[in-house]
């Protein structure tokens, strides 16, 4: 899947699979643990000969990269699906007319992270909201919510954050949900389509929508939460770009949590979080368990097999990731 001009717009050659073949369209997918840990899955799944190829594109790449890869995809014999992560809107806005079907996260996101085909028919997941829940549910304490009033604050406005908000706003947990959310973004067009998502959901917790152009934004944004907040860097920074979206200066709200969703990287808005960590007795996480549960549910609808996501079983299957971790 090279491309065969430099720079050339919708110009990769994309060769016909020869086995059952999952691709994962990312930035830098031959850094991610995925590449090493999906053999082993699919030995302990029983998933058969089968294969997975990484396709990188650049943030906000060309919609006719995105098609060309899609429409591969949907017409090639063995090649059965595909995770999305980073360009979850930009695809769907390039190929929404490709898929024969989405479900129904995808239809209210507006936004793929999984492709996978049934009875012929190109289909169009949202798993994020799923996968984004269940990774917070694993750290933060139950009932953590309604017992500090605590807010949460969203760096960023993409995909990944969409879907966490939509997690938040539907969680049908009585009171258990944030006392405030904020979003914050670089540009306005994002801002502005989470606002048309959000006022599709019926639910009585306030959203703050803040145009942050620059890293003291985000600071201001930080340093004004009330104590036991949550955090979350979803700009991809750190990861996909390099940097945070804030400064040495913001403070973290004690008692608080601090979610970057990258797990590799140099992860540079934990270390600023980790300077803080004594003091403000905040709780550092990265993205390693939303990694997994990312991959395992886009896996179990491309192969169409069930997928535990708690139990013995999921251990074992989060054990052989866990050998692989960077």
């Amino acid at each position: 899947m090279d491309r065969k001009r430099q720079g050339a717009p919708a110009s990769r050659s994309y060769a016909p699979a020869a086995k059952p073949t999952m691709y994962f369209i990312g930035v830098t997918t031959l850094q991610s643990s995925a590449m090493k840990v999906f053999p082993e899955w699919a030995a302990y799944l029983g998933l058969g000969d089968c294969e997975l190829k990484g396709v990188d594109f650049p943030l906000h790449a060309e919609p006719g990269e995105y098609r060309e890869a899609v429409r591969f995809i949907k017409e090639d014999p063995f090649s059965l699906g595909a995770i999305v992560t980073t360009h979850k809107i930009d695809l769907l806005n390039a190929c929404r007319d490709l898929f024969d079907e989405r479900d129904g996260c995808s239809r209210l996101l507006g936004e793929v992270s999984g492709i996978s085909k049934r009875n012929g028919r190109l289909v169009g997941h949202a798993t994020d909201p799923i996968s984004s829940g269940l990774a917070l549910e694993a750290f933060l304490p139950q009932g953590w919510w309604a017992r500090t009033g605590g807010e949460a604050l969203l760096l960023g406005a993409g995909g990944s954050s969409l879907a966490l908000s939509e997690y938040f706003l539907k969680k049908a947990k009585g009171e258990d949900r944030p006392s405030r959310i904020i979003v914050t973004n670089r540009g306005p067009e994002r801002l502005e389509e989470m606002k048309r998502v959000h006022a599709g959901l019926s639910t009585s917790v306030p959203v703050e929508y803040r145009l942050a152009p620059w890293p003291s934004d985000n600071d201001r944004a930080v340093s004004e939460l009330k104590p036991h907040s949550l955090v979350v860097n979803a700009t991809g920074l750190g990861k996909d770009a390099p940097g945070s979206p804030i400064s040495a200066a913001a403070v973290f709200p004690e008692g608080g949590f601090a979610w970057d969703f990258n797990y590799r990287g140099k992860l540079e808005f934990l270390e600023q979080a980790r300077a803080q960590s004594e003091e403000r007795k905040l709780t550092l996480q990265d993205g390693w368990a939303y990694f997994i549960y990312g991959w395992l549910m886009v896996i179990a609808e491309v192969f169409h097999v069930e997928i535990p996501v708690r139990g013995g079983e999921f251990e074992e299957i989060s054990a052989i990731a866990e050998r692989h971790r960077a």
